[in-house]
């Protein structure tokens, strides 16, 4: 059965190519463009990963991690950052709000398909 995965980026171009990446290796993938989005999204939908970008308008990545994890449903969802931000201070703060990784962007196809693949096979 066919893993999902679901992107959130504001930035639509960066959603079509990890959406491109993701599907050229067998992966499912619906897109939110911000973290507000992406709870209505993934409401009543079984998603394997989120992906989600840090710096977004309405709700940013961060207090997206945070409220999943305050959800039973998504406690042990992994959850990987995508995002320019490479500071180490940033990745500290997803780490303590829940990600399971960081992906610096810009990313690499077949590092961003491996990572998926190991987090959620």
């Amino acid at each position: 059965m066919k893993k999902t995965v679901l992107t959130v980026d504001d930035s639509r171009t960066i959603r079509e190519m990890v959406g491109f990446t993701l599907k050229s290796a067998g992966y499912d993938v619906i897109e939110a463009h911000d973290g507000q989005h992406a709870l209505t999204v993934i409401s009543g939908t079984k998603v394997d990963l989120v992906i989600a970008d840090v710096n977004m308008p309405n709700m940013d990545g961060l207090t997206l991690i945070r409220r999943l994890r305050a959800n039973p449903s998504y406690r042990t969802l992994p959850i990987l950052m995508l995002t320019t931000e490479a500071d180490e201070k940033k990745k500290a703060e997803g780490r303590s709000a829940g990600a399971t990784g960081w992906i610096v962007k810009p990313f690499n196809p077949q590092k961003l398909i491996s990572v998926v693949q190991k987090v959620c096979g």
